[in-house]
């Protein structure tokens, strides 16, 4: 915690001060150390170079100490704000609006492929944009989150996706899928600005013990938003042949979008703030105060991939994540081949499969704020995100829709579930590096493994059948699996938090504790440095 002392009082300690310091020549000769003994630095925050603080910052008061502030901040209260819900509620609305574009071609593939007159691999496509378009994006798009802080990337990814919503309204004939596709390129750009922030957002406005819980609540957007986008699209665009009646339908779902993401980004501008007044927890204070402007953004990314553990676990998340998003674009199709003429069917199975993902992800987010086991439960869950694939594959052909309904919802379950557990695992095991980097990386894998598994699983399915497909899918789910074994459990933000309570002291404490900082912090600061 950096504690912000009255001038006077410093003024009053600086002869002690002076002289503890002539009394320890070595802490002076340091200059990596400062001569203010409010800050104190975690042992295993500063075994990382970014995390060493530049003698620059720890000179200057501790409200300027981070570079993207947007108003003065006091960083010796810990403090959570009440608009802090607010903001994660906005924007997992948006989240879920861009979720919902992605997803609302594949849920009704068959139709639009008759509409459009093309073929289903250009249709997947308007679903694998979404993931190609990421790849190239993720760090250029990391580095402004860094730059110009959460409100400016905020309004950038809700602005995207209205735009893309109303572009879309100029493909209503069906010599314009050129069109479609470029309203469903700019809101895949919108994504890029999306993706990363749930944990950001999460450690910038939450306390230690909701992160978890407010990272779920942040990703529970997105899964809403596929699961409305496997809902709607098949009861407001009915399978018929007449074009125009076709058109018709087609346009009423594009208006309905358009409108919602258009009142999204107003709500966007009114509600987003770049950060609260106080930082929300110990490992924020300690963020914000060994903020350096001089910190290399590559050099932050180098660092992640010599983790082992953070390396590991954005294979593992790639594999989970890359799986779901070819099982969601393909669904529709896979459902269709055994049960022909079940389009409402198939969208209400991705329903059933998300929304027990949702449900997944908030135990889940509950379950690791009281228990901070994030190991142990990322790797149950993942096992039996496989169990629940196999179950699924060797059931799809049954011929009982029921039955695809009960599996298909377990595997959703653990599959879905997982997504936030990866997010916040990442930023343990990364932490105090960029929550927003960290994010990205894992996304970025998703998306890599989302299109290698697509492409492949459709090939799959159209030469071999959906069993195949499917079992595809499960032997890399059995190596993500044993891979989530080998992740050492370096709960580097948990070790920040602890360090202090995290209450406010009253003010007699408070004069108390500065009076025996004075007197005794730089033999203090000598012992940490040794």
């Amino acid at each position: 915690m950096v504690n912000e002392e009255p001038n006077q009082q410093e003024r009053d300690g600086s002869a002690s001060q002076t002289s503890a310091l002539g009394e320890n020549p070595s802490l002076s000769a340091h200059p990596s150390v400062s001569a203010r003994p409010s800050v104190s630095i975690h042992p295993s925050v500063s075994a990382h170079r970014s995390s060493s603080a530049h003698p620059s910052t720890l000179a200057q008061p501790s409200g300027s100490a981070h570079p993207s502030s947007s108003g003065p901040e006091d960083l010796g209260v810990i403090k959570v704000s009440k608009r802090r819900w607010a903001v994660v509620l906005v924007f997992s609305c948006y989240s879920m609006c861009n979720a919902f574009q992605w997803i609302q071609y594949s849920s009704i593939n068959n139709i639009f492929m008759n509409f459009y007159g093309v073929s289903a691999f250009a249709i997947d496509w308007l679903s694998m944009c979404y993931m190609l378009t990421y790849i190239p994006l993720l760090l250029p798009v990391a580095w402004l989150l860094e730059k110009f802080g959460l409100r400016t990337i905020a309004l950038t990814g809700s602005a995207l996706n209205c735009l893309g919503a109303w572009v879309k309204l100029g493909s209503l004939k069906p010599h314009l899928f050129p069109v479609t596709l470029l309203g469903q390129v700019v809101c895949s750009v919108a994504q890029v600005f999306i993706l990363g922030m749930p944990s950001r957002i999460a450690s910038v406005w939450f306390g230690a013990n909701e992160v978890s819980t407010a990272c779920s609540v942040a990703v529970f957007g997105n899964q809403l938003g596929i699961a409305i986008g496997f809902l709607v699209p098949p009861v407001l665009v009915p399978n018929i042949k007449d074009q125009d009646k076709l058109a018709y339908h087609i346009s009423i779902m594009f208006y309905i979008i358009a409108g919602v993401a258009t009142l999204l980004f107003i709500l966007v501008i009114i509600v987003f703030k770049e950060k609260p007044k106080h930082p929300p927890s110990r490992a924020q204070s300690l963020s914000y105060a060994l903020a350096s402007p001089d910190a290399s953004y590559l050099s932050s990314i180098v660092r992640l991939f010599k983790n082992l553990n953070f390396v590991l676990l954005i294979v593992t998340y790639g594999l989970n994540a890359g799986a779901f998003y070819a099982l969601s674009t393909l669904l529709n199709r896979m459902v269709i081949l055994h049960y022909p003429g079940e389009e409402v069917n198939a969208g209400r199975i991705g329903l059933t499969i998300v929304i027990s993902g949702m449900l997944g992800a908030m135990i889940s987010g509950i379950w690791l704020d009281r228990t901070k086991t994030y190991k142990e439960t990322t790797l149950v869950v993942y096992i039996m995100a496989l169990v629940g694939m196999v179950v699924y594959t060797l059931t799809l052909n049954l011929g009982h829709l029921w039955v695809v309904f009960i599996t298909a919802g377990a595997m959703g379950f653990f599959m879905t579930g997982y997504l936030p557990l990866g997010f916040e695992f990442a930023v343990e095991l990364t932490y105090p590096e960029s929550e927003g980097i960290s994010s990205g990386l894992l996304n970025m894998s998703a998306q890599v493994f989302g299109i290698i598994f697509t492409i492949s699983q459709g090939q799959i399915i159209d030469n071999y059948g959906t069993r195949p497909g499917n079992i595809f899918l499960c032997v890399f789910l059995t190596l993500g699996a044993v891979l989530t074994a080998f992740i050492r459990a370096d709960l580097r933000r948990q070790k920040a938090n602890k360090e202090t309570p995290e209450n406010k002291p009253t003010e007699e404490e408070e004069e108390e504790e500065e009076e025996s900082k004075t007197s005794k912090a730089p033999t203090g600061v000598l012992e940490e440095h040794l």
